[in-house]
């Protein structure tokens, strides 16, 4: 396990996003997700220039 690391196992990190969203509401959200676009674009980018 690293020094650093913020949760020294699964456990702890379960129950601190169990604890943050208990009285939370969920929202599902559909379609396309801008950054994932954007993301794809930039790497179909990046790819075309590295084929040059």
């Amino acid at each position: 396990m690293a020094e650093d690391a913020l949760f020294p196992n699964a456990a702890c990190a379960t129950a601190l996003i169990d604890r943050v969203i208990h009285h939370a509401d969920v929202l599902a959200i559909e379609g396309e997700s801008y950054r994932r676009r954007e993301a794809e674009e930039a790497a179909t980018t990046r790819k075309a220039k590295s084929k040059r």
